[in-house]
């Protein structure tokens, strides 16, 4: 009888332990699909990772490319008053940084590689339908009339060239150096509508405030602005 008993208490501790393992296992597999989520917020007061999402090194995200006008070949919508638009950039997956975006509130995210954690300047140059081609086949074949310079919008120098033959041929051959050159643009102060992948050129200009920043300093530079 005492046999009987010591082997019914064995078999009950045996199935309560193999509960137990089974349920281990259940939950360690389970474990990866409860943690990917497609938006999982962490409270940083149990986590010490509180880094801004714009502070990600290059390969820990990925920024979305500026869409591109067709009509002026740069980048859509570009304003007049600032030479740059923001475009949305994609922590990698399992990052986990503070996003902080204009109109909401700032938080600690895990990002799954399409959630939005910050935004990035892009160089753009905001043009207003002045061509470059146009300007110098005007400037080469109509020159001396003074018409490249009422396309680009001086009538004084294009009066005065008009009347004088391009000051006698001498400032057109000036003027068709200085556009072909791009020192002579629209007078709006735009930028000429050319191929994105032209011959454009930018002028780097220095002076007394001005210096040569090394490639250590310039990845501290405020490249992106995260609050907008």
């Amino acid at each position: 009888m005492a046999m009987r008993r010591r082997y019914t208490f064995h078999s009950y501790f045996c199935d309560i332990t193999s509960c137990k393992v089974l349920l281990v296992l259940i939950w360690w597999v389970s474990l990866p699909y409860l943690l990917d989520s497609e938006n999982v917020q962490v409270d940083s007061s149990h986590d010490g990772n509180d880094t801004d999402c714009s502070e990600l090194l290059e390969g820990q995200y990925h920024c979305l490319q500026a869409k591109i006008d067709p009509d002026t070949q740069q980048v859509k919508d570009c304003p007049q008053e600032k030479s740059f638009v923001l475009v949305d950039c994609l922590p990698a997956p399992d990052i986990i940084c503070r996003t902080c975006l204009r109109g909401q509130e700032c938080k600690l995210q895990k990002h799954n590689g399409t959630t939005v954690g910050f935004r990035k300047a892009v160089a753009c140059k905001w043009t207003n339908g002045k061509s470059f081609s146009v300007a110098l086949l005007l400037s080469i074949f109509l020159g001396m009339f003074g018409i490249d310079r009422f396309y680009l919008g001086y009538p004084a120098i294009g009066l005065l060239k008009f009347c004088t033959l391009g000051f006698m041929f001498l400032g057109q051959l000036v003027d068709i150096l200085l556009i072909a050159t791009q020192v002579v643009t629209p007078a709006d102060g735009s930028h000429y509508v050319m191929d994105y992948y032209g011959a454009g050129l930018s002028r780097i200009d220095r002076n007394n405030y001005t210096f040569n920043v090394s490639q250590e300093d310039a990845g501290r530079l405020p490249m992106c602005d995260n609050t907008s």
